[in-house]
């Protein structure tokens, strides 16, 4: 795959220029925000509507409390998740998808079908190779 070199116009002309294949180019964050498992799993999740932290933790097992914040975090400051506080007591917190956010929904739930079709022939291959890289058996172990 060649480089490629996105430029991003308005109505005055180029605004901002783009390449994720070079290291110092900001679209690599993005990508590495996007490409995410627990990025992809939250918007998965927020899917149908807005949902509290605790749900979101149910929702998606596995997730630790500290991943789940600190993605939360990254998604609203990159304009992907809004927070909203209502202001009751006690406190409630809904995490919703943005418009920008909504916009992420069809290429995310793609890769999700894609490795659910896939399953099995990755499978297939992961053993496939696990087996033919095993590493030999140590000479200690024969002598057992």
């Amino acid at each position: 795959m060649g480089r490629r070199h996105f430029v991003v116009t308005n109505q005055a002309g180029p605004v901002l220029r783009g390449s994720p294949y070079r290291a110092d180019c900001p679209t690599r964050h993005i990508l590495d925000r996007i490409g995410d498992r627990w990025t992809v799993l939250i918007v998965g999740a927020l899917w149908d509507g807005s949902a509290r932290f605790s749900e979101l933790r149910r929702r998606i097992e596995g997730v630790s409390q500290k991943m789940l914040t600190q993605t939360l975090r990254g998604l609203e400051r990159d304009g992907l998740v809004r927070r909203t506080v209502h202001p009751e007591v006690p406190v409630r917190v809904e995490y919703t998808l943005t418009e920008a956010g909504r916009t992420l929904r069809e290429p995310l739930r793609a890769l999700e079908e894609w490795s659910i079709a896939h399953l099995g022939d990755v499978s297939a291959s992961q053993q496939a190779y696990d087996g033919a890289h095993r590493p030999p058996p140590d000479s200690t172990d024969r002598d057992k």
